[in-house]
């Protein structure tokens, strides 16, 4: 038996079920030595399989990867919503295409009535341009659904109550895949007088559920050179291989790495009938994916995500606060009466600089997302003063992680 091979459970049984009454003297010292080497290997495999086990859960093959070929389609169309209480829009372009709805539904207006309709001061409240957009999934079919999202273009106040006129909906490559219409549903509206107006949500964006409908096919060519491609979301080549691994324990010599973001999988003879099927049965293996050691930040809201592979060496880190306040009080100065003098408002600023106390800390070397935590909060540190001090700790290069600033 190979030394760098797993022994099975009857070799097991083997090795350590020695007699009582044999002594390691009679066991050559070159057995013994192999025995050592094979507990080790299998002792360190084992313990990394555990700790992968531990840091990060398995997913599913269809969870970080898409079929090759397979794409949406983004569609998109101008429009017309009718119907509006009297919360339209009245610039000309709006104008304009009322018109030309009307010309299309067989009213036909001269040049000359065009020119008086474009310069009268007659509003099209009840009416708004709109763009409309949906999106075509892979293998939709002829006479399917989609939902349709409508937003305004002009300055309409709130298409509720609205319905949108046909509309056609074309690809990048011009070719119309699908027509919308319907009434527009919005969660919120625009409500109020000359004095006052509430708002609630975006009224001037709506959605209209089922509201296209598919006319023409997306093409799809998933099969090629007797296989397809699995293309991993996050491009990674440790995850390229352990879902070329993976694929290969359930199916032998299927499947390739071909680049980081790319794994191609031959279909075998006895899946040639059914392919779908065969994607369908791989794409449910589990795999543990790798990751790059991310830290996003969003400083508009303060929002901090740390991965889980996130670690910093050890350093000191002090960190304080500077406040600037600004008050205006403006004062008047009046003149002394019969003075013939003016009244002036004379500027004051009062100015308060507050700066807080750093306070010097030693950072030991994280081992995990916790430990970093709580290094960090003890510093007193908020969400935003966060995103500083990891910037910081990047450029000194304490801090191994890509930061993402967002």
């Amino acid at each position: 038996m190979c030394p760098f091979t797993r022994p099975t459970d009857s070799a097991n049984r083997n090795l350590f079920a020695l007699p009582f009454t044999t002594s390691f003297r009679s066991i050559p010292r070159h057995s013994i030595s192999t025995l050592v080497v094979v507990i080790a290997l299998l002792t360190a495999a084992e313990l990394k399989t555990a700790r992968q086990a531990i840091a990060a859960p398995p997913v599913r093959i269809k969870d970080i990867t898409m079929v090759g070929g397979e794409h949406e389609n983004i569609l998109t169309g101008q429009g017309l919503v009718v119907g509006l209480a009297g919360t339209g829009g009245s610039n000309p372009t709006t104008k304009s295409n009322i018109q030309n709805m009307l010309q299309q539904l067989g009213r036909r207006a001269s040049p000359l009535e065009r020119e008086q309709v474009q310069r009268s001061q007659d509003k099209s409240i009840n009416t708004s341009t709109v763009i409309v957009s949906a999106t075509l999934p892979p293998h939709g079919r002829a006479g399917q659904t989609l939902d349709v999202t409508v937003s305004a273009v002009d300055d309409a106040k709130s298409l509720a109550g609205g319905q949108l006129v046909q509309t056609t909906l074309t690809g990048v490559d011009g070719v119309v895949y699908a027509i919308a219409y319907g009434a527009v549903s919005i969660d919120g509206g625009n409500f109020g007088g000359e004095a006052a107006t509430v708002v609630k949500n975006h009224p001037t964006s709506g959605l209209i559920p089922r509201g296209a409908r598919i006319v023409a096919e997306n093409s799809t060519h998933i099969f090629k050179n007797g296989g397809f491609e699995f293309l991993l979301n996050e491009p990674h080549y440790e995850t390229a291989v352990r879902i070329v691994a993976e694929i290969n324990a359930a199916v032998p010599n299927a499947a390739s790495v071909v680049n980081p973001a790319t794994v191609f999988v031959r279909v075998p003879t006895m899946w040639q009938t059914s392919p779908f099927q065969f994607i369908a049965m791989l794409q449910e293996l589990t795999v543990v994916p790798d990751a790059i050691a991310r830290v996003v930040v969003n400083e508009r809201t303060g929002t901090v995500i740390i991965g889980d592979d996130v670690r910093i060496s050890r350093v000191a880190i002090t960190h304080g606060n500077l406040y600037v306040r600004t008050v205006e009080n403006p004062q008047v100065s009046q003149p002394a009466p019969l003075s013939n003098g003016n009244t002036a408002v004379v500027p004051r600023t009062n100015v308060d600089v507050i700066e807080q106390d750093g306070v010097l800390s030693l950072l030991d070397e994280s081992a995990t997302v916790g430990d970093l935590a709580t290094s960090l909060n003890a510093l007193g540190a908020t969400p935003r003063d966060l995103s500083a001090i990891l910037q910081m700790l990047r450029k000194a290069g304490a801090l191994h992680a890509e930061v993402i600033l967002n």
